[in-house]
C-alpha cells in the first residue's frame, strides 16, 4: 500500500536527490548571495539558505516516505544502480527498505530543525557562511550512509561526516572545545582504519562489495574464520561510532563542548550510524562472526548501560558541580547500550526493539539537548548545583513551559510507558529473554537483568535531575517566617546573595557575533526573594516553540502508536535474518 502512487523513477530521483541537494546547498552557502537574495545582510542571507535547503530535503524525504510502498517494506525501493569503478566492482548503488527509511526521515527533520533553530539563535563563532556548509555536508554524509548499498561507498560515506562534526566542535563550541575535537576526531579515524581492513577483506574475499547480493548470499561464500575477523575489524569501527563501553569516552567531552545544534546532531544522528552498521552489515553478511561475538557485545552493552546511569548518578548529585550537557551525554551511552543487546541477541524481536529505540533515542535525546543548551542560554551555565540552587522555585517557577517541557523529555528518557522510549527497551530485554538459537539462554537471561536493572537506574538519574533543575533546592530560607523573609527582602542582617538571571533574551534573527544568554548570572548582594517574586526567565519563544514541538509530538506518536515504526521494520529484520528471503 502507497498513500500516493509515484512512479519508480521518481522516486529513484527523490533518493538521489536526498542524497546530492544538501552538498550542491553547501557549495553554493559558501559563494556570494546574489544580489536580490542578500537581504538585509549576507550573514542572514546564508542562515536562510540552509533553512531553505534543509527543508527541502525534510520536504523530500517526506515524499519518499508518503511514496514508499508499505505493503512490502521489506523490498529494496527506489533503487538506482549504476557502475562506479568496474575494476572493483564498485556501484553507485542506492536504495531504501523499512530499516532504513526511518532514519532517512530522522536525519532530514533533526537538520532541519537544527537550522531553523540556528537562524534565530547561531553559535558564537567564526563565519556563519561556514556554519551552514559544514551542517549540510554532515546531513550529506549521514543520509548519505543510510542510502547506499555498497559496502565501499558505506565507508566513504561513513567517513564524510568527521571533518564537519570536527570543525563544528572546534570552532563553534565552548570551553575545552579543541582538546574534545582532536579525541572525537582520534577515536573515530582510529576506528575506520580497522573497520576499512575488514570491508576490504569480506570484499575481496566474496568477490563483491553490494551489499545486498552479501546479504542474500547470507554468509556463505565467507569461511567462519573470514568472518570473525571481518565482525571484529567492522564492529571496533561501528563500536566506537555507536559509541559502545569502552571505546566511549570521546562522547562526554564531544557534547560537553559542542555547540547545542551540535550535540542534537551527534546524538540524534551520528551515533545512528554505527548501530545501523551493525544491522544492514555484519548481521546478515556475516552471521556466523556476528553469533561467536554476540556474547561479547551484549556483555559490553549491558556494562555499559549501567556505568552510563552510575555516570549519570555521580553527576546528579548535590555538590558534584556535573555539567547538565554531560549528563545528558552519559545517558547517551546507556540507551545505546540497548540497541547494542538488542543487536545482539539475533533475533527480530531483539533487532526491532534495537531500531525501535535507535529512532526514539534520537527524537529524545535530540530534543533534551535543545533544552539544556536553552537552559544555558538563559542561566549562562549548565551547572546542575548553579541551576538548582539558583532559586527555590527553579525552572518551574521561573520559565513554567520550558520547565514542564524539560521533565516531559527526562520522563520520556527513562522510559515512562505511552512514549517512546519505553517500546525499544521493552522489545530489547524480550530479545534477551529469548536470544537466538547457539546462543547461551542462561546468559542472555543474565544480561537481560542487568538492563532491567539499568533502567531503575535511569529512572533514578532523571526523576532527580527534573527534581533538582525544575523544582530547586530545599533552601534554609525557603523556611523563613513571613518577617524574617520580609526583613531579607527590604536588605537585612540575613541577606544572602546568589546568581540572579537577566530579562528575557530577544527572539529575532541573530546571524553572526557572540550571543548573549538570556540569563546570565550576576553577583547580587539582597537576599534570595520569595518564590512570588522570583525574577522570571525567557519562557520557550516562538523559534523555539517550532523546533521542539514535532520532537514531542513525535515522542508520544511513537509511544502511543509503535506500529507505525515496527510495521516498516518487522518484514525487513526478518528477511535480514533469514538470508533475504521473506
Amino acid at each position: 500500500m502507497t498513500v500516493i502512487d509515484i512512479s519508480a523513477s521518481v522516486m529513484q530521483f527523490l533518493l538521489a536527490f536526498l542524497v546530492v541537494a544538501p552538498l550542491l546547498g553547501a557549495v553554493a552557502a559558501l559563494l556570494p548571495a546574489p544580489p536580490g537574495l542578500k537581504g538585509k545582510n549576507p550573514d542572514q542571507a546564508v542562515l536562510r539558505h540552509g533553512v531553505t535547503v534543509t527543508g527541502a530535503v525534510l520536504i523530500a524525504a517526506i515524499v519518499l516516505a508518503v511514496g514508499f510502498d508499505h505493503d512490502h517494506p521489506a523490498t529494496m525501493q527506489a533503487t538506482t544502480d549504476i557502475s562506479w569503478i568496474p575494476a572493483l566492482d564498485v556501484r553507485m548503488h542506492l536504495g531504501i527498505d523499512g530499516i532504513s527509511l526511518p532514519l532517512l526521515v530522522l536525519t532530514a527533520l533533526l537538520t532541519f530543525l537544527c537550522a531553523l533553530y540556528s537562524y534565530f539563535k547561531l553559535p558564537a563563532g567564526p563565519s556563519p557562511k561556514a556554519f551552514v556548509a559544514l551542517v549540510l555536508v554532515l546531513e550529506s554524509g549521514t543520509l548519505a550512509t543510510f542510502a547506499v548499498l555498497d559496502l565501499l561507498l558505506f565507508f566513504l560515506a561513513f567517513e564524510m561526516v568527521l571533518i564537519p562534526m570536527y570543525f563544528l566542535i572546534a570552532r563553534w563550541g565552548g570551553g575545552r572545545r579543541q582538546a574534545a575535537a582532536w579525541k572525537f576526531i582520534l577515536y573515530t579515524l582510529l576506528g575506520s582504519v580497522v573497520m576499512l581492513l575488514g570491508i576490504l577483506l569480506i570484499g575481496l574475499k566474496s568477490g563483491t562489495f553490494d551489499m545486498v547480493a552479501l546479504a542474500t548470499d547470507n554468509g556463505r561464500g565467507l569461511t567462519t574464520s573470514v568472518q570473525v575477523i571481518a565482525v571484529l575489524a567492522i564492529g571496533i569501527g561501528l563500536a566506537v561510532k555507536t559509541p559502545m563501553w569502552p571505546l566511549h569516552s570521546w562522547l562526554p567531552d564531544a557534547h560537553t563542548a559542542a555547540p547545542t545544534v551540535g550535540s542534537v546532531l551527534l546524538a540524534g544522528v551520528l551515533l545512528k550510524m554505527g548501530t545501523y552498521g551493525f544491522v544492514r552489515i555484519l548481521l546478515p553478511i556475516a552471521p556466523d562472526g556476528m553469533r561467536t561475538f554476540a556474547p561479547y557485545l551484549a556483555a559490553f552493552a549491558v556494562v555499559g548501560i549501567v556505568y552510563g546511569s552510575l555516570a549519570c548518578l555521580a553527576l546528579a548529585r548535590t555538590g558534584a558541580k556535573g555539567d547538565l550537557k554531560r549528563l545528558i551525554a552519559y545517558s547517551s551511552v546507556g540507551h545505546m547500550g540497548f540497541v547494542l543487546l538488542g543487536i545482539a541477541t539475533m533475533t527480530p524481536t531483539g533487532v526491532n526493539g534495537a531500531l525501535f529505540a535507535n529512532i526514539a533515542h534520537g527524537l529524545i535525546t535530540g530534543l533534551l539537548f535543545f533544552l539544556v543548551g536553552a537552559v544555558k542560554d538563559r542561566y549562562g551555565t549548565a551547572d546542575l548545583d548553579a541551576l538548582a540552587g539558583a532559586t527555590g522555585a527553579a525552572l518551574y517557577g521561573r520559565a513554567p513551559r520550558l520547565g514542564a517541557l524539560l521533565a516531559f523529555a527526562a520522563i520520556a528518557s527513562l522510559g515512562l510507558p505511552g512514549l517512546a522510549g519505553f517500546w525499544g527497551e521493552m522489545l530489547t530485554l524480550f530479545g534477551a529473554y529469548s536470544p537466538a538459537e547457539g546462543l547461551s539462554r542462561p546468559a542472555f537471561r543474565t544480561f537481560m537483568t542487568i538492563g532491567a536493572f539499568g533502567t531503575l537506574l535511569t529512572a533514578a538519574y532523571m526523576l532527580i535531575v527534573v527534581r533538582r533543575v525544575c523544582m530547586g533546592e530545599h533552601s534554609p530560607h525557603s523556611r523563613l517566617s513571613p518577617d524574617d523573609r520580609a526583613s531579607q527582602l527590604a536588605g537585612g542582617p540575613q541577606a544572602v546573595s546568589g546568581p540572579q538571571p537577566s530579562g528575557p533574551q530577544p527572539s529575532g534573527p541573530q546571524p553572526s557575533g557572540p550571543q548573549q544568554p538570556g540569563s546570565q548570572p550576576s553577583e547580587a548582594t539582597g537576599a534570595r526573594p520569595a518564590p512570588s517574586t522570583t525574577p522570571q526567565l525567557a519562557d520557550i519563544q516562538a523559534y523555539e516553540a517550532a523546533t521542539w514541538t514535532p520532537l514531542a509530538a513525535l515522542t508520544v506518536l511513537a509511544g502511543l502508536w509503535p506500529a507505525v515504526l515496527l510495521g516498516l521494520t518487522d518484514p525487513a529484520v526478518q528477511k535480514l535474518l533469514a538470508g533475504g528471503k521473506s
